[in-house]
């Protein structure tokens, strides 16, 4: 039986691990449960699932989580704070941490379940894209096992000549690029002068995906797609210029491994997360997900477009970045994390997410990322220079 803890419970990955979990109780128990405020959700995933710990972030969403469960007559240890989740992630009670925390508040306990040797199933996006390089080096020196959740990473996984052991980072020979594909999120067709009016509302109307308010207005912009070329770069060892994004509207080849050859081998599926989560979960065991199987036939076509950097800026913003090395990754992703908050609280408009990434970009100043403060450095500028211009759109 092995102890999973799951680090973002409440959000879309977590709910939908919780999901896989119930469906194979002789393979998994629930060691721990972590999620930011959702009190409600998180008190009724215990209620259910019985962990042994449940970690909130937030102090007060904490007390009245335990008051909760005092009241329904539960045993389940109530702790928070960012050092818990560390807590959670290394200790010898858990096997399996999944990492799908949104966010910079993801990279700590990321960390830690690395130090602590553990098997990584990797969801949130910024532990690579903050600080890949020290992040893959913890996994390595610790023989962690890190298996990338997010569908087009776990897609180009599985056409990896990876065989039985995991081996990122290998000599890629004979792979002449990886290409990753991308909706489009719901505005691909839209006039570009349009852009300029969307609301969050239609932002988080994902056309094929349910996620989250931030993930969702990531897509729409591409800056998702972007955190996605960083960290195919950091997961596979791929220079920037062998990682292609192509736009795939009906989300059902989720990448692709291009050989020089001339073969190129894609995973493909329904738009659901529960195959690249059971994948990981059960590797390199294949089990019951409850996914429905692919009808190619009602799914008729499958159309590609090429990503415009015109219409996606953000996404050239990430190459750029990527290009750039040392912390300006962390800068990208501190300074779309403030402005894509300030968007959902329509304080600025969509288009001004890609104009403050580019001017915090412009005016941090960029270091090495050889060590944890200096990347936490980086991201507290980044995100005091991005407040500033934020002021500074909303003035205008």
């Amino acid at each position: 039986m092995q102890q999973v803890t799951i680090l973002g419970s409440t959000g879309s990955i977590g709910i939908s691990t919780l999901d896989v979990l119930q469906r194979h109780p002789e393979k998994y128990n629930v060691y721990a449960l972590a999620a930011n405020k959702s009190v409600d959700t998180l008190f009724e995933q215990c209620l259910q699932f019985q962990p042994t710990i449940a970690v909130m972030l937030c102090p007060d969403s904490a007390c009245q989580l335990e008051s909760k469960l005092r009241e329904a007559g539960s045993p389940v240890q109530v702790q928070s704070g960012i050092q818990a989740l560390e807590i959670i992630s290394g200790t010898e009670q858990t096997d399996i941490v999944v990492a799908a925390i949104v966010g910079a508040a993801g990279l700590l306990p990321t960390l830690a379940a690395a130090k602590a040797g553990k098997r990584i199933l990797l969801a949130n996006k910024e532990a690579l894209v903050m600080s890949g390089a020290l992040l893959m080096r913890e996994v390595q020196a610790n023989n962690a096992v890190l298996l990338p959740v997010d569908s087009e990473h776990n897609a180009i996984w599985q056409c990896l000549p990876v065989g039985e052991t995991q081996q990122y980072q290998f000599e890629h020979q004979g792979i002449r690029r990886i290409i990753l594909t991308a909706s489009g999120g719901p505005f691909r067709d839209w006039a570009l002068a349009d852009l300029e009016s969307v609301t969050p509302e239609q932002a988080v109307a994902h056309p094929n995906w349910s996620m989250g308010q931030k993930i969702s207005v990531d897509s729409a912009t591409m800056m998702n797609k972007g955190l996605e070329v960083i960290e195919a770069h950091w997961l596979f060892g791929m220079p920037s210029a062998k990682i292609e994004v192509v736009l795939h509207r009906q989300s059902i080849i989720h990448s692709m491994v291009d050989y020089m050859d001339g073969s190129v081998l894609a995973q493909m599926g329904n738009p659901d997360m529960r195959t690249p989560i059971t994948n990981t979960l059960a590797w390199p065991q294949r089990i019951d997900s409850g996914v429905e199987p692919l009808d190619l036939v009602k799914a008729g076509r499958l159309d590609f477009a090429a990503a415009e950097f015109e219409r996606f800026p953000c996404l050239a913003l990430a190459y750029q970045a990527l290009n750039t090395g040392g912390t300006s990754t962390a800068i990208l992703n501190a300074a779309n994390e403030v402005a894509v908050e300030a968007f959902l609280n329509r304080q600025i408009k969509f288009t001004d997410i890609a104009r403050i990434i580019a001017e915090v970009l412009e005016n941090v100043s960029i270091t090495p990322a050889d060590s944890l403060e200096q990347i936490l450095a980086a991201d507290k500028m980044a995100r005091a220079v991005a407040q500033q211009q934020m002021r500074v759109v909303c003035s205008h």
